[in-house]
């Protein structure tokens, strides 16, 4: 477990490990998805970042990292693209986009927001292979 979440938190892994799990099976199982993945995800952040996350529904972020606050987004394994939309009225400073894949495979992307593109608007939908550049 060690080689494969060198930062984790130990007691977290088990319980990422098996809602993702779960969430394969039912996919298996009744070819539908179900609404955990952004808790997943945020797992996964807490476990391969060491993100401190806030309660749920905290409005600005999704977590803190050392004095940064970061917003946390998802891919899907059901999305038809492998882009996300975040919304820049948020208050971070690094954003984590994590992808599963529809092999159930979760990737993450961990980017300061100050290397994101500015644009004129309150979201900004960037791909993961743009994500993956500017890293």
């Amino acid at each position: 477990m060690q080689a494969r979440y060198p930062k984790a938190e130990v007691d977290l892994v088990p319980v990422f490990e098996e809602l993702l799990e779960v969430a394969q099976h039912y996919h298996i199982t009744t070819g539908k998805h179900l609404n955990i993945y952004g808790d997943i995800v945020e797992l996964y952040g807490a476990i391969m970042y060491r993100i401190k996350l806030h309660k749920h529904y905290a409005k600005g972020s999704d977590g803190r990292l050392g004095n940064d606050y970061v917003e946390v987004n998802t891919i899907t394994p059901f999305k038809n693209n492998h882009s996300v939309v975040v919304r820049l009225d948020r208050h971070f400073s690094q954003l984590l986009v994590v992808k599963i894949d529809e092999f159930f495979e979760v990737s993450g992307l961990l980017v300061k927001r100050s290397k994101l593109p500015n644009v004129g608007g309150k979201t900004l939908r960037i791909d993961w292979d743009d994500l993956v550049q500017i890293e």
